[in-house]
């Protein structure tokens, strides 16, 4: 006899075979001919047969290492996966929940067998069972899922997920809060550890911003979007009474609801990006923490004639903060905006539009001061943009200011006496072991000493 014909004669291989042949011979069944009584029926016995056979698949799978080992797979889900042409992440999933209820979750298992709980809710009932403190202890953590194993027959997996989350508080509620507060501590710790953000240039005139924060953070910002997003109470009870109206009327209502405001008609994730933008344009630099030396501000470079121009561009400082494609040498307008939007955001008091050949504040103190002023330090971030050392491309907000000729030799605090060093350049600046020589092009390279 054959191994293949040896293996035919396994209960599980006949039952598979069988299910199989029964399946076939149902194949052209018409459920157009059913009642909808017969129809409730087949859906509810062909949900717990699907449960059925998906425990048996597990109950094999969990005990396949060998079929692995054979093809020198990573595991038997990698097996699966490749073999039944399946996703990789629901044969690890299934893998791991196959593992668990042959090792420690018989209640689950039997629930399956009996096709009384579904694959979706044994999934949901593992994750909640092992994100369980290691604290609690083997009988606590039966009696979560016999109560769980119990919840299948009246709730979903959304639900049942949601009463796996406090099941301390059901089956063990004197443990339940310093659990509670032990698995936040991890989680919150792990979110530190797994936050992110990312920015870069599309070269489209747009940024991809993407990043992961902690749920509590998230929230937090949503809160605040929100607060741009949602549409205003009198437009949404004046659309309300346009509505009841209906027809032409309607539309006129609706109309007028909504002129002032064209936000309340845009999808929700285009609120929210504008909400985005409108909160950055609200946040008060001075509550800011201090940035380059200066209070965090935003600046706007733009000639006096082409502010009151209608086709002109204004340059918006921060050049170099944000990576992009720069493989054809420019950034597609990255820090570059319209007059228009240049003027509008001078009326911001929080943007400070420096307006080339208007009228200023001094930028020269002569010996009155030892340090630059703010008023200063912005001028050298326009002018100079990033560190001056050579080759460096740190941007200025990120620079000190630095006295060419150093104040207690007689230097003077102007602007002309002033360059801008990122913190590595300016520790060279004054280290004697280098010397500085300035380039026409207003770099300074450093040489060190032999």
């Amino acid at each position: 006899m054959t191994s293949r014909q040896h293996s035919a004669q396994h209960p599980i291989v006949g039952a598979a075979v069988g299910v199989r042949a029964v399946l076939k011979s149902v194949a052209d069944a018409n459920p157009s001919f059913m009642t909808a009584d017969d129809k409730a029926v087949a859906l509810r016995e062909l949900v717990a047969a699907e449960a059925q056979l998906a425990e048996l698949r597990l109950r094999v799978l969990a005990d396949a290492g060998d079929v692995a080992a054979a093809t020198a797979a990573k595991d038997a889900a990698g097996w699966l996966a490749h073999h039944t042409r399946t996703r990789f992440a629901d044969a690890r999933a299934d893998l791991a929940l196959a593992q668990a209820m042959d090792r420690c979750r018989p209640v689950l298992a039997a629930a399956m067998r009996e096709g009384t709980a579904t694959l979706a809710q044994a999934h949901v009932v593992r994750r909640a069972l092992e994100a369980l403190p290691a604290s609690v202890d083997v009988e606590t953590t039966a009696r979560a899922e016999a109560f769980l194993v119990e919840q299948t027959a009246q709730l979903g997996p959304k639900e049942l997920g949601r009463v796996g989350r406090r099941i301390l508080d059901v089956v063990a509620p004197e443990i339940a809060e310093a659990a509670e507060a032990a698995r936040l501590a991890e989680l919150e710790a792990n979110a530190e550890q797994q936050t992110r953000l990312t920015m870069r240039r599309l070269g489209d005139g747009t940024t991809r911003i993407s990043s992961r924060v902690a749920d509590a953070v998230a929230t937090r910002f949503a809160t605040y979007l929100e607060a741009y997003a949602n549409p205003r109470r009198e437009v949404s009870s004046t659309r309300v009474d346009a509505d009841r109206a209906g027809g032409a009327a309607a539309e006129e209502a609706t109309a007028q609801a909504t002129a002032h405001d064209p936000v309340i008609r845009l999808a929700y994730p285009r609120r929210m990006g504008r909400a985005f933008a409108a909160f950055l344009e609200a946040i008060d630099p001075s509550r800011l923490p201090i940035h380059g030396g200066d209070a965090t501000t935003i600046v706007i470079t733009i000639p006096l004639e082409k502010m009151q121009s209608d086709l002109a561009a204004a340059d918006l400082i921060g050049g170099g903060l944000v990576p992009g494609d720069d493989s054809d040498g420019s950034d597609a307008g990255g820090d570059r905006i319209t007059a228009a939007q240049a003027r509008r955001l001078a009326c911001n008091a929080r943007i400070l539009p420096m307006v080339l050949g208007g009228r200023s504040r001094p930028l020269d103190l002569g010996r009155a001061r030892r340090l630059f002023s703010a008023g200063q330090r912005i001028a050298m971030a326009i002018r100079d943009r990033t560190c001056r050392g050579e080759g460096c491309d740190v941007p200025a907000t990120w620079c000190e200011a630095h006295h060419l000729e150093p104040w207690q030799r007689g230097g003077r605090t102007d602007l002309d006496e002033g360059i801008l060093f990122c913190s590595h350049h300016h520790h060279r600046a004054h280290d004697p072991a280098y010397t500085a020589e300035r380039l026409p092009d207003g770099d300074t390279r450093f040489h060190r000493h032999r």
